[in-house]
């Protein structure tokens, strides 16, 4: 396994207009490469056109070329669609792994082949590694574990990781932004984007406007105890504990969506750890299924700390993560991604989760 190297070529590298893909630009450009920056349209609204002009800005700076690529269509197909869609289900989405896969990095390999470049490149905090012995590509780890982004670019396929690059996989925040103050870039202490960026306000005022009207229903204990009304499934996720609407001695924590009976399930916090997710068909980087090891660390969200586990095959290409010890409720609907040591061995959309 080694790292990749660093050579000449030409780069379409995705700039949303902030201090990271900015400071992507200029370290590739010092690099050799002969840069291209695609900013990515997904909608056409004034922090949208904003992006656009920071990053155009920065591009006349850096000197290099700068275009913006339209992805409204696959955009709201792919990634809004989908959204409004599994939390009419009851699912809780985590729409940035699904958009990195289906529409981020499309987009931008489109916008690449466009503009005559062979390699694209991203501002994530995370590093591609490649394994000579098998030619597969995987993500690695980012240096700062602060800042690592691995966990959303679990879903990338092959052919994505073969012509990616992430120039901020070895550097800290904090570097970063000095590096863009030392070269003048307006965006230097720009803030950070956040997640849901379609999303402005409240999502379920989103949600209603996107047509999604979820049925009130019971508030029920475990043992079927009824305790209140929910507003609609759509409006809750597994472990949310502030604003159930319910009195109780101890708080009460969601723990568990019944659909087809339109009950939403609370319980004592005792009540919300889990032992076993089941996911469904997974993306896999460093190995194939029949190679991978059973023994792995996996990781069920963004923000939560890896934990040690073992890894099964599933119904339909999906997989089973039994938990060594049991962890914080996750909610279907989020993304499993499992590793070896730094490196992502795979990942998917969990589909059941199990006390």
């Amino acid at each position: 396994m080694r790292n990749r190297v660093l050579g000449n070529g030409r780069v379409a590298l995705g700039m949303s207009g902030g201090v990271d893909s900015s400071v992507a630009a200029a370290l590739l450009r010092d690099a050799g490469y002969e840069v291209v920056g695609v900013t990515l349209r997904f909608c056409d609204t004034p922090s949208q056109r904003a992006a656009e002009a920071d990053a155009a800005d920065v591009c006349r700076k850096l000197g290099i070329a700068h275009t913006v690529f339209s992805a409204t269509d696959r955009f709201d197909e792919r990634v809004i669609r989908p959204f409004v869609a599994d939390h009419a289900k009851g699912l809780t989405p985590s729409p940035c792994v699904g958009c990195n896969a289906t529409c981020k990095m499309p987009s931008l390999s489109d916008a690449a082949d466009a503009a005559g470049c062979d390699l694209v490149a991203t501002g994530h905090y995370a590093r591609v590694v490649d394994f000579p012995a098998t030619g597969r590509f995987a993500v690695k780890r980012a240096l700062d574990p602060a800042k690592d982004q691995s966990y959303m670019l679990g879903l990338l396929d092959q052919a994505t990781l073969s012509r990616l690059m992430l120039p901020l996989g070895a550097m800290a925040k904090l570097d970063v932004r000095l590096i863009a103050a030392d070269l003048g870039l307006s965006v230097a202490e720009k803030p950070d984007s956040q997640d849901n960026c379609f999303v402005e306000g409240d999502y379920r005022d989103f949600l209603r406007a996107r047509g999604c009207t979820p049925r009130p229903g019971a508030i029920v204990t475990a043992a079927g105890e009824r305790v209140g009304t929910h507003e609609g499934l759509a409006f809750y996720t597994l472990g949310q504990r502030k604003g159930i609407g319910v009195a109780a001695p101890q708080p009460y924590y969601v723990i568990g969506k019944r659909t087809n009976e339109n009950e939403l399930v609370v319980g004592f916090k005792d009540e919300t750890l889990i032992r076993r997710v089941e996911t469904a068909p997974a993306t896999w980087q460093a190995f194939t299924p029949s190679e991978a090891p059973s023994d792995a660390m996996v990781k069920l969200r963004y923000r939560s700390e890896t934990a040690p586990c073992i890894i099964g095959p599933a119904d339909e290409g999906g997989v089973r993560i039994d938990l060594r010890s049991p962890q914080p409720v996750t909610a279907p609907g989020q993304y499993a991604v499992w590793y070896l040591g730094d490196t992502v061995v795979g990942a998917a959309m969990i589909k059941e989760v199990w006390q």
